[in-house]
């Protein structure tokens, strides 16, 4: 099987990236946030494909890294800051000044070469740039728009904190535990956003248990490894 299968898989996202966009202009967010989660699938099955491949060995002048993080920025970055201006859910009259304070700390993040880290465990230094995520959350919340604000600027902020985040995909330890949860949150996730806009019953207070746990690993992972 040729190795260009898997870059092109990857690069789908460029085109579930301008779909997103095309429905954030519209209105339909709903819409855009079932692309987006789309997208999350691809970006968490594309490595799978690579490595079986050998895309490295097999095209060694061809950077897929490269072509994922012009992609992730796109779908985990920009869209999501741009459907939280657009929705109105930041503030109208400084929606466009914090949105760029994640937009410009997140480019910083991508940038760095010690975003990702290889050691006995992978991490993420500094906040991963789920703004995907975060947008969900504040849209379904409808949570004050000050108060919106104000988490995406602290959010910003953790980009710069070399804090360790836990890598779903490729950290090791209590990887069976992580990725059963996330699975189950993934799922939990796509039954919210295909109800919208009903944002009733438990299931956004139940979702929120995984983003918890996530947090409380990364910051116990992130201690271990220093000392």
């Amino acid at each position: 099987m040729t190795p260009w299968l898997a870059h092109a898989y990857t690069a789908l996202g460029a085109v579930i990236a301008l779909v997103a966009t095309l429905d954030v202009i519209e209105g339909d967010y709903r819409g855009a946030f079932l692309w987006l989660g789309l997208q999350i699938v691809v970006d968490a099955t594309d490595g799978i494909l690579a490595r079986a491949l050998r895309v490295k060995e097999r095209l060694p002048d061809f950077d897929g890294a490269r072509l994922d993080d012009i992609i992730d920025y796109l779908t985990y970055v920009f869209i999501p800051v741009l459907l939280l201006i657009h929705a109105r859910v930041l503030p109208e009259d400084i929606g466009v000044w914090v949105g760029s304070l994640a937009l410009l700390a997140s480019a910083y993040g991508f940038s760095q070469t010690a975003a990702k880290i290889e050691t006995m465990d992978y991490f993420f230094t500094g906040f991963p740039s789920y703004w995907n995520l975060i947008a969900l959350y504040m849209y379904v919340l409808h949570l004050p728009a000050a108060f919106n604000a104000a988490i995406l600027a602290g959010f910003a902020l953790l980009v710069f904190v070399p804090l360790r985040y836990v890598y779903p995909s490729r950290t090791r330890t209590l990887s069976t535990l992580t990725n059963g949860l996330g699975a189950v949150w993934g799922v939990l996730l796509a039954w919210i956003t295909w109800r919208l806009p009903a944002t009733d019953g438990p299931w956004i207070a139940l979702s929120l248990t995984f983003p918890i746990y996530y947090f409380m690993l990364s910051l116990w992972l992130d201690r271990r490894s220093r000392r």
